[in-house]
């Protein structure tokens, strides 16, 4: 598909493009200023975009206003963290309460706030004990470095496609190439990444179950989504996810679970408690920090130990300067009592908002003629999503349950999901991520609503330029 939409797809894309730059001057300019100090105009390859990326200066509930002047409904929202829009007063009140008063920098001095975000995460998780840091790309690597120290193993096991930091214990498979999700994803890792690290398809129990008949008793761990992230937003099947816990028992292995997406987004816990699974460590990060740059590693006792003087710090889980920051601690413990308080109804609304989207997104495309499906949708365990990624799949009937099909340019057009909807949909005030992102408690009927007529707009552009 890819091949034969080239001409016309390239065609529009370059058109969007120049409608772009004209609408959002002051952010060329800006870029421009940028490229003089930072590499590619800023510190975050995720936020920046061709031609380059609109400049926000303000943001509140679901919309962003830009150098521009534009008001810009969001899906992005803070990496998909902000589950309850952005600057949310239920954080941002007691915040600023507390910087008032003389709480919230004082780096490097123990506090009481920790404990009570450490004790309020713990009774959720079920897990045992939990250490902060900030950043998820940090609390997968401790996890895996753990995850070594505790088994006297080197090799870590993961999914093909799935991403979990920029860390060098997992930047293999992330990134899909001409031979798929396979080879080390940068330059400057060292040569032992390529056999320490192995990958295996998601969802395919007999895959999953073959890589650990043959490296099972080498394996330290199995780092794991349940719910994809970048890869697709594809929901762990059941069976899939209990048979990595069996796998990973009967093999020595731990299991973690990486639930910096999917911890406190389908539900006031992780996602791993909806399928009835623990995991030996999980990561947490993105809604625990309530906007405020928080992750954390949950898990055992006996495995988070080595970490402690107990066992003679065997396992230099050290924490940063700003590890467990008095206002980062003040901003989960009231996201995470807020999401406890209203779970009932705050998860179902969410989850019907993302099902009235993601039906809506598929329709205008139908009716325009243009092939388009949405993924992020719930499972048997799962009641429902406010994630959505929209794909443009070649044929009708290419399963997207798998990060092998939804970035493969012979399966998908991942061109028109990555490229042609970011511009386009922001020429009517729409900011989307790998095809759209998440819902936010702050999304209103109205910003659904004009959602829904951007998309159709945008498809009768892909119709006009189709031909």
């Amino acid at each position: 598909m890819a091949t034969e939409n080239q001409g016309w797809r390239d065609a529009l894309l370059a058109d969007l493009r120049t409608r772009y730059e004209r609408r959002f001057v002051r952010s060329r300019q800006a870029q421009e200023r940028a490229l003089r100090y930072l590499i590619d105009g800023g510190s975050h390859t995720m936020r920046l975009f061709d031609p380059f990326p609109f400049r926000a200066v303000s943001a509140q509930g679901a919309r962003v206003r830009d150098l521009d002047g534009h008001e810009i409904i969001d899906y992005w929202q803070g990496h998909y963290a902000n589950i309850l829009g952005h600057n949310p007063a239920a954080i941002t009140g007691p915040l600023a309460e507390a910087l008032n008063r003389g709480h919230g920098l004082q780096t490097g001095i123990v506090e009481e706030t920790q404990t009570d975000l450490a004790e309020l995460l713990l009774s959720r998780t079920g897990d045992e004990r939990v250490r902060f840091t900030t950043a998820g790309s940090l609390a997968t690597m401790y996890c895996t470095i753990l995850a070594r120290a505790f088994t006297g193993r080197t090799m870590v096991i993961k999914i093909a496609g799935g991403w979990h930091g920029a860390q060098p214990l997992a930047l293999r498979g992330t990134r899909y190439g001409r031979e798929g999700f396979d080879g080390l994803d940068s330059l400057g890792l060292p040569q032992e990444s390529a056999s320490e690290t192995v990958v295996t398809r998601y969802n395919d129990l007999d895959d999953l179950q073959a890589v650990f008949k043959r490296h099972g008793d080498r394996a330290a761990c199995l780092l794991i989504e349940p719910f994809l992230g970048t890869s697709g937003f594809i929901a762990a099947t059941p069976e899939y996810l209990r048979t990595a816990r069996e796998l990973t028992w009967r093999y020595g292995a731990l299991l973690i679970c990486d639930e910096i997406i999917s911890g406190f987004r389908f539900c006031a816990a992780g996602l791993q408690k909806l399928y009835g699974v623990q995991a030996d460590l999980s990561t947490y990060g993105k809604i625990v920090g309530g906007g405020m740059p928080v992750a954390a590693v949950t898990g055992r006792a006996d495995v988070l130990a080595l970490a402690g003087k107990a066992t003679g710090r065997k396992v230099l889980f050290e924490g940063g300067t700003y590890s467990a920051h008095p206002a980062s601690m003040l901003a989960g413990k009231v996201m995470l009592e807020h999401l406890v308080q209203h779970e009932s109804t705050l998860y179902p609304q969410l989850a019907a908002a993302g099902e009235r989207l993601r039906a809506g997104i598929e329709k205008v495309f139908a009716d325009h003629g243009v092939l388009a499906r949405c993924t992020g949708r719930g499972n048997e365990v799962l009641p429902g999503s406010s994630m959505i990624q929209v794909h443009f799949p070649c044929r009708e009937d290419v399963a997207l349950d798998s990060p092998d099909l939804v970035w493969n340019p012979q399966h998908c057009d991942v061109a028109m999901r990555e490229q042609v909807l970011k511009l386009g949909l922001l020429l009517r005030d729409v900011n989307v991520s790998h095809g759209l992102g998440a819902l936010s408690a702050a999304h209103s009927e109205a910003d659904l609503s004009q959602t829904l007529e951007a998309f159709d707009w945008l498809a009768g552009e892909i119709a006009r330029a189709r031909g």
